[in-house]
Parts: C-alpha cells; structure tokens; sequence
C-alpha cells in the first residue's frame, strides 16, 4: 500500500473516532497529518468561506488561510505538539477566502496519536 493511500485511511479513521467532536463541538475544528491529509468540521471550513469541509480538506496549501503576519507562531505551535508532544493556545488571524475579510481567533493545538502516527487537533474560537 503507498504512503498516501496509507495516510487517507488514518485520516479516515481518525475522522470516525472523533466524529462527535467534529460534529458536535460548538468550535471550528480541524485534524492535520500534513498538508494533503487533514479533516475539519462544517464550522471551520464556513468560517473561512469555503463551501464544505470536503472543499477545505482538498486545499494542499492550508497555512494560506492563516495571515502571514501569524504563520510562523501557527508552525511553531505544530512542530512544538506533534516533536514536543506539548499543547499550546494562540490569538492568530485568518483569512476568509470569500470576503478577504481577517478573523481574530484563539487556536487551541494539541498533539495526538492514532494508530502510532502523531497528528494535531486544533480548536478555534473567533474573538
């Protein structure tokens, strides 16, 4: 099986574990392997103006819906939960792709392990 094919059904999985958070939690939320494997809620990909969460989990350049201003903090936070295992809360900006309109938000990013490949869940909250 190839790497990739391998990485679209830990996606998957991990997507039914936390489908009740992805569903019911009354935050936007995302989980990121990498760039071209992620997952995220309704209300993260309608926060940033994309139609579905399918449409926002197709982008392979996620870090372009982060002001630029903020996206090395945003790289940081990642590297520190998913090499240092460590959780981390930060006020960053995000861009609407629809309105190009900036949104204030505190993201929450927190290390996880499934099936023994570590990705990061990540909360956010506009403020």
């Amino acid at each position: 099986m190839a790497q990739e094919e391998h990485h679209e059904e830990l996606v998957e999985g991990i997507s039914e574990q936390l489908g009740l958070i992805l569903k019911k939690s009354k935050q936007a939320v995302y989980i990121y392997l990498d760039d071209i494997h992620k997952v995220c809620n309704e209300k993260f990909a309608k926060l940033l103006g994309y139609k579905s969460a399918k449409e926002w989990a197709a982008m392979h350049a996620p870090l372009s819906d982060v002001d630029e201003a903020d996206q090395n903090n945003v790289i940081a936070a990642y590297e520190k939960a998913t090499e240092k295992f460590t959780a981390s809360s930060l006020d960053i900006a995000l861009r609407n792709i629809k309105t190009n309109k900036l949104i204030k938000a505190r993201m929450i990013i927190a290390p996880m392990v499934y099936q023994g490949h570590v990705f990061s869940i990540h909360f956010l909250s506009e403020i």
